[in-house]
């Protein structure tokens, strides 16, 4: 090019010579002297940055599920860190974008489809709690985009018949309600829990939303319904019934309920030996818990369905000693994963986390760091960002092949559900969250403390 641009410039220069001289008829026209070529100099190609795999997130940074919501922000952010400093994924930088959805289904569902319409995303990550993830993985099917769900296991989500859809938990949520129980009857037959002092009676009390309806009807024996379809699921008798444990008392409260205390009182005067609460939010389940122990109310033991983080703790202080919370991870589980397309195990999570933020994590940042080591597998695997491709590696998953992430090895059914896998059951001793179930399984479990301490 500046070959040409040279040629050009003397030619030019020839003309304007020529039209300002002035004409000889008689004289003949002088041959024109070519021009030396110009030298070669080798041309500058700017070296254009590889285009970064963009991922779209939106996550509840405010409102009433932020605690984890902000958590799980944390745990993808670490694994797309993670993989950058690792050379990136099929040779680019992978960007996370990050909206808050402020904890509601209508920003959420919006957010989305702008990740998809407006920025085009290559991916997407799921976001937490089952109601956002019901809305929001219809808008990913739709578009044909894969849609990892971190949190989010009510049956309503998976029996829809949808294709794009891959759960990172153990199992549906009307199901966690089955670990704790077991859990107890476990503690029974090694003599722990005296068979005369097993539970006879309990309380079920619930949020009124997909989540801690979820897990109230697979105790209580209810019957699901799955939107859009006839299609409906017994649960009857519920694995309360199951367990010879008889229902005292239910009830279930709306969003943005406050009267705690007058729920706490309802449930100490129908005298449970155990109470099973059971929310998507922890603000509710910290409520409730300050609310029992204010009225004095105390049964043998309390399950609450969230409460593993150490907000929890800060919040109750010792009130937490004896409280048993089902688990999908917890540091002592010694699982070894995938990411970069080497070995990753749950020590070097736990290692990298601390060194990034400062804190011990907990499950709500160690689940989505594991989507995004499910994730990062199989765009590795297929080599592209092609979401039907990603979508078939992923539903071809096996046990003898399966994805590998610091909560174990994945694959799923049909639906879009793990195959093989049940849940852990912790509990808070003098102020630690211990690893009581399942007995023998892991190193590091310790024994029930049975019954929790009086308040």
């Amino acid at each position: 090019m500046k070959q040409f641009r040279y040629v050009v410039l003397v030619l030019a220069l020839l003309l304007s010579a020529c039209a300002g001289a002035t004409a000889t008829p008689t004289a003949a026209p002088s041959s024109p002297t070519p021009a030396a070529p110009a030298p070669t100099v080798p041309s500058a190609t700017p070296t254009t940055p590889p285009r970064p795999i963009r991922i779209g997130l939106s996550v509840p940074l405010t409102g009433d599920l932020a605690i984890a919501g902000t958590k799980h922000r944390d745990g993808y952010q670490l694994c797309v860190d993670l993989i950058n400093q690792k050379g990136g994924l099929l040779g680019r930088p992978v960007e996370l974008l990050v909206e808050d959805n402020r904890s509601d289904n209508e920003v959420t569902v919006s957010q989305y489809e702008r990740f998809i319409n407006v920025e085009k995303v290559d991916l997407l990550f799921g976001t937490f709690a089952s109601r956002l993830n019901f809305a929001a993985s219809a808008v990913a099917e739709k578009a044909g985009y894969v849609y990892p769900i971190p949190s989010g296991g009510a049956l309503r989500i998976w029996e829809r018949g949808f294709k794009y859809i891959f759960y990172f938990q153990q199992n549906a949520v009307e199901y966690i309600g089955n670990a704790p129980l077991r859990a107890l009857m476990a503690y029974r037959d090694k003599g722990i829990i005296p068979a005369e002092d097993f539970p006879r009676t309990a309380a079920v009390v619930h949020a009124d939303e997909f989540y801690g309806n979820a897990i109230a009807t697979g105790l209580l024996g209810g019957k699901v319904q799955i939107p859009g379809t006839d299609k409906v699921i017994d649960l009857a008798p519920g694995f309360l019934a199951q367990a010879n444990i008889q229902v005292v008392f239910t009830q279930k409260w709306p969003e943005g309920f406050t009267d705690w205390l007058t729920l706490a009182n309802a449930i100490k005067a129908s005298n449970p030996d155990l109470v099973m609460a059971a929310s998507g939010s922890p603000d509710d389940i910290i409520q409730l818990v300050r609310a029992l122990k204010t009225v004095g109310a105390n049964p043998k033991m309390i399950y609450t369905a969230q409460g593993t983080q150490i907000e929890f703790k800060e919040a109750l202080g010792d009130a937490v000693n004896g409280i048993i919370i089902h688990a999908s991870w917890h540091p002592l589980v010694p699982y070894v994963g995938l990411l970069a397309g080497e070995p990753f195990s749950n020590q070097d999570f736990i290692q990298a986390f601390k060194a990034k933020y400062n804190r011990e994590p907990d499950e709500d940042e160690a689940i989505p760091f594991a989507v995004c080591q499910g994730i990062e597998q199989a765009v590795r695997a297929v080599g592209s960002t092609d979401n039907k491709a990603i979508r078939d590696w992923l539903a071809s998953r096996t046990k003898d092949n399966p994805v590998k992430t610091i909560m174990g090895d994945f694959y799923w059914d049909e639906r879009g559900l793990p195959i093989g896998r049940d849940y852990l059951v912790t509990q808070w001793q003098n102020g630690e969250l211990k690893f009581v179930y399942p007995i023998g399984e892991f190193a590091g479990v310790v024994d029930l403390l049975w019954p929790r301490p009086r308040w």
